[in-house]
């Protein structure tokens, strides 16, 4: 799917990812970057955070921020690809 398969700027989140969805967007801040901007997210913050959101499965959560960390990698990188 593209930007453009949707009416609006509003993305439903499942209830499954949410409390996965709730820490990326905490999370959302603390961005490694160098000299080609973006790397990755800095893990290091990521126990606290699943901590203070009472995550329950710390294992799957890494799981899905790491492919949300992936999609917006790319999207960050979308320009120089182009």
């Amino acid at each position: 799917m593209s930007p453009d398969d949707y009416d609006d700027e509003i993305v439903d989140v499942w209830p499954d990812v949410w409390p996965s969805f709730v820490v990326f967007q905490a999370v959302s801040t603390q961005w490694r970057t160098g000299m080609g901007g973006a790397s990755g997210l800095d893990y290091n913050v990521l126990p606290w955070l699943m901590r203070l959101y009472d995550v329950g499965d710390e294992a799957t959560t890494l799981s899905d921020i790491r492919v949300m960390e992936s999609a917006a990698l790319k999207i960050m990188h979308k320009e120089r690809a182009e």
